[in-house]
């Protein structure tokens, strides 16, 4: 898999965590709501350790 490839994925899942974030908004969420939190830290950090391991140009 090429730079360029990588890129391309990480943008896919950067909208994805847009995603979730309007999720934490709806009021019927529930028990969800620790779940939607867990994927957002654990997406966050693997955007930053991407991020640290390939700078974006």
């Amino acid at each position: 898999m090429d730079i360029q490839t990588i890129k391309e994925r990480i943008a896919a899942v950067q909208t994805k965590r847009e995603y979730l974030l309007g999720l934490l908004e709806q009021p019927n969420l529930g028990t969800l709501r620790v779940d939607v939190n867990q994927a957002l830290e654990e997406l966050d950090e693997l955007i930053d350790e991407f991020r640290r391991t390939i700078p974006v140009e």
